[in-house]
């Protein structure tokens, strides 16, 4: 049995509904619809998305980290029509001001509900000060996507935008891979929308510096830490970040075929660092997800 149906058992054995949907898009033709129909049951009545989405945060409330990973889900699948429920809905949650700071132009990193159902250790609420451009970043690229021009909601998209990579050009080659992705999310957002409004040509040598900053290049560390691997960035012929990375990513794709485990899934190689037994539950769930990634990353090389 190769590699691809080892995998694919796994994910019909095991996978979320969401996980198997998004599987079968990819690699079985199935529907954009049946991925948003998985999707929806995560959506809140305030149009943003909770309920483990984010299977290291259990908080069944909206959080903007949650709301992100929607979106993420939205983009991988290639979704464009603006009238959708599940647009409509995020963009309610992102203009009704809910965990976001107007002091700070940022959406919360974390929230205080966080604390009150179990979650990994970075997701724990401290103190109100807590934004950062992850997710921030991305919803703005979000809005200027999905929000009618000239609405107060479009004009904040803007202008977080702007804030956004002013911010990213003077901390380069200084930003952690989760903020670098909102970043190369928003890079894509702004070719397709809104391109004038920052120098894009800047920004992308930026982003080339910061990710080839990111990659570990100790790859002895691959299979027992938490490491940042060229599929972060979905870094994979025609991608912008190929050329200069395309041996590390071609290693990537050998060491995930060896590295598969014998159920078809790969190891989980973070833990939660605190007391919540549900971790076990989690990682699963990122069995899953790990599985999914995997295998769409070997795929992009064929």
């Amino acid at each position: 049995m190769n590699v691809f149906e080892k995998a694919r058992k796994f994910m019909y054995r095991s996978a979320r509904p969401i996980e198997l949907a998004r599987w079968q898009y990819h690699f079985e033709n199935g529907s954009k619809e049946n991925v948003l129909t998985a999707l929806a049951a995560f959506q809140n009545e305030d149009g943003g998305f909770g309920h483990g989405l984010e299977a290291d945060s259990m908080n069944p409330h909206s959080s903007p980290i949650t709301t992100w990973n929607a979106c993420m889900i939205l983009r991988e699948i290639d979704w464009q029509e603006k009238s959708h429920p599940i647009v409509q809905g995020i963009l309610r949650y992102l203009g009704s001001g809910k965990d976001f700071s107007e002091e700070h132009q940022q959406w919360m990193n974390t929230i205080p509900s966080n604390n009150d159902y179990p979650h990994a250790i970075w997701w724990g609420f401290k103190d109100e000060s807590d934004y950062k451009y992850n997710p921030t970043a991305m919803l703005a690229g979000f809005i200027l996507k999905f929000c009618e021009q000239g609405t107060v909601l479009y004009e904040k998209g803007v202008r977080i935008a702007k804030e956004a990579v002013a911010w990213f050009m003077e901390k380069v080659p200084q930003v952690d891979r989760h903020e670098t992705v909102c970043f190369v999310t928003l890079y894509e957002y702004l070719k397709e929308t809104e391109p004038d409004i920052v120098d894009m040509e800047a920004l992308a040598l930026a982003l080339k510096t910061q990710v080839n900053a990111n990659i570990t290049r100790d790859t002895e560390k691959w299979q027992t830490e938490y490491v940042d691997k060229p599929s972060a960035f979905f870094i994979v012929p025609g991608s912008m970040f190929y050329e200069e990375n395309k041996e590390i990513a071609a290693f990537e794709c050998e060491f995930i075929q060896q590295t598969q485990l014998a159920d078809g899934s790969f190891r989980v190689n973070w833990q939660w660092w605190n007391e919540y037994k549900e971790f076990e539950a989690s990682k699963w769930v990122w069995k899953g997800v790990i599985t999914l990634e995997n295998m769409r990353y070997i795929k992009a090389f064929e």
